[in-house]
């Protein structure tokens, strides 16, 4: 945890300004009784510095998915959104969150699902979605011709 006066010495920068960037929460920083800490991940965040065990340059990957099912009313899109959506709730690592949207288009009867995120989550996700397509436990017969 740094003082003010250290992350104003550490950035050249005057302390007044360093004040001022907390106060409009450009920098986080952590009231302990009058005086400011600021913590290096708060620090690294302001100045852009990659945050520790990421190295510069290290390869990162996202997927973009768009997964379209159609012939699905609008009951039957709402249960595939709440049961996909529970799915990503539940997805184990926050470090790489997946990130969902759906839109249902009704004079179409189509569903779009829109999913980013690491390879990993959403190969799983994907494959939640076509075992629940597929399965005779989610939509009546013939709603989803295509997935």
């Amino acid at each position: 945890m740094y003082s003010v006066e250290q992350v104003a010495e550490l950035l050249g920068l005057h302390v007044r300004t360093v004040r001022g960037y907390i106060r409009t929460g450009r920098l986080r920083a952590t009231r302990i009784g009058k005086q400011y800490r600021i913590s290096r991940a708060d620090l690294d965040a302001l100045t852009g510095r990659p945050a520790p065990g990421s190295p510069a340059g290290a390869p990162t990957l996202e997927v973009s998915s768009i997964v379209q099912v159609d012939g699905v009313d609008r009951a039957a899109a709402d249960r595939l959104g709440t049961f996909v959506l529970a799915g990503v709730n539940t997805h184990h690592d926050p470090a790489r969150p997946l990130r969902v949207q759906t839109v249902h288009d009704e004079e179409r009867h189509r569903l779009k699902i829109v999913i980013l995120g690491d390879a990993a989550g959403t190969a799983d996700l994907l494959r939640l979605v076509d075992a629940v397509l597929h399965g005779d436990n989610f939509l009546s017969a013939g709603e989803a011709t295509d997935a």
